[in-house]
């Protein structure tokens, strides 16, 4: 086994109470999920923080690897002596100074928290190293200082086992922040989100999660008469783990706030995640797309404009042009278009089989714009009007349809005519059904459509 013991400098330990650089509450928690990157076997002793690192060696390269990322490539977030040991007591014992390579039986006692109270008698015995003490009668000793002090002994030796309840990360992710100074406008805020943001990315990456919803949450000065708290929730439509996405959502949304009294402190707490899908591990190289997904994209435009603005588009078994299809918000694009790709087949028709019959309108003959409503034209001689009389190029189309609804069904015959004032449109002749009041009327024209 291997360890490594961390101690943070005397500086780092008389201002523990005040937030280290990385937004967590204090500098143990700090040195403590930075260490959490390299190994899973994390424990603070006393004044220290120690690593077991030999089952996690070789993914860092080696032990001199790791040894060169740890110090060297991403350094601790706090300035830290370290030290080595094939024990946990031993690396922990080698923090005192000068003892940094000194085998193991020449450590001094003073370095064992067990041996701390019996010093003094221990000393008149001649005994001030570890393996002095080991070299006495193991029952004397017992029967003299206690069975805790030999088995202290034998941990710190190698002769027992190191069990300790190793250091989880909590369930929740919850960081506080203090700001510097007051923040007048919420777009301000971000500046002290992205190092909670930061925070985030390494309990995240620790646990093995993406991040469906989160929640901002600021306070604000108290001797304003207005509100003391504020929060913005922030919903992804898939599970994110990337900071930088969540970052520019965040500006968009902070960008629309306006704070009612200063703010003094910001908190980001997770509110969703789910497990992080792995990475393929497949020898063949994927086609991937630089830059953002379709769906980041949606969302941040979303977060922009407005929910009910950014719009997706849905087809409807109605042959009735203007309910061919459905637009609704955007809300999750990725899951939609997963779905219309297991409804294609190879042909491009649904599950692969034959096409339908078609719809009573010919598509190809449909204008790219359709009126929200159709239009009533005014008609003259029987010729209708938009605004000046209008020349039938092609049709009829006939269209019987919405008869199984409860509403008036619809029976028209579609034309494209020609405008000079307005170009080529698409306009059809409401006929009236035998039942209907006012049978004998003129037919009405509408104008449904505009060519480009």
């Amino acid at each position: 086994m291997h360890w490594i013991a961390l101690q943070p400098g005397a500086q780092n330990q008389t201002a523990a109470a005040a937030p280290p650089a990385s937004g967590l509450p204090d500098v143990w928690s700090a040195l403590a999920w930075w260490a959490l990157q390299f190994t899973p076997r994390v424990v603070r002793l006393e004044d220290a923080l120690l690593l077991e690192v030999s089952g996690s060696e070789r993914l860092w390269g080696g032990r001199a690897g790791l040894r060169q990322l740890l110090f060297e490539e991403k350094k601790p977030p706090v300035a830290v002596h370290h030290a080595y040991g094939a024990t946990s007591l031993a690396a922990k014992a080698r923090l005192l100074p000068g003892l940094l390579q000194t085998p193991a039986p020449e450590l001094p006692l003073a370095a064992l928290a067990a041996a701390r109270p019996h010093l003094a008698t221990l000393a008149a015995l001649g005994c001030t190293r570890w393996g002095e003490l080991r070299a006495l009668p193991r029952a004397g000793v017992a029967r003299r200082f206690g069975a805790p002090l030999l088995q202290a002994l034998d941990q710190a030796c190698g002769q027992g086992p190191d069990s300790y309840p190793w250091l989880l990360l909590p369930e929740v992710f919850e960081a506080r922040l203090e700001l510097a100074a007051q923040v007048e406008t919420a777009p301000a805020l971000l500046f002290g989100a992205r190092r909670l943001l930061e925070q985030l990315q390494y309990w995240l990456q620790l646990r093995h999660q993406a991040v469906l919803a989160l929640v901002l949450c600021w306070t604000m000065d108290a001797r304003r008469n207005t509100a003391s708290q504020g929060e913005l929730l922030l919903r992804c439509a898939e599970p994110s783990c990337d900071t930088a996405h969540l970052q520019r959502l965040l500006a968009e949304h902070l960008a629309r706030i306006t704070l009612p009294a200063p703010v003094l402190y910001l908190q980001l707490r997770s509110v969703e995640t789910l497990p992080r899908a792995g990475h393929s591990a497949s020898l063949l190289p994927e086609a991937q797309r630089p830059g953002d997904s379709l769906q980041q994209l949606l969302e941040r435009l979303a977060a922009r404009l407005g929910q009910p603005q950014v719009l997706q588009w849905s087809p409807r078994a109605d042959h009735r042009p203007e309910r061919m299809q459905l637009w609704q918000a955007a809300s999750n694009a990725a899951v939609f278009m997963a779905q219309e790709a297991s409804r294609s087949g190879p042909g491009g028709s649904p599950g692969g089989t034959a096409p339908s019959t078609g719809p009573a309108i010919d598509l190809a003959s449909c204008p790219a714009w359709l009126l929200a409503m159709p239009q009533r034209l005014a008609v003259r001689q029987g010729r209708p009007l938009c605004p000046d009389p209008l020349t039938l190029l092609a049709g009829p189309q006939r269209l019987e349809a919405g008869w199984w609804d409860l509403g008036p069904s619809a029976l028209r015959d579609y034309y494209v005519a020609r405008s000079s004032h307005s170009g080529l449109l698409w306009v059809y002749r409401e006929r009236l059904a035998p039942s209907s009041p006012g049978f004998d009327m003129a037919p009405r024209w509408y104008l449904h459509g505009v060519f480009g």
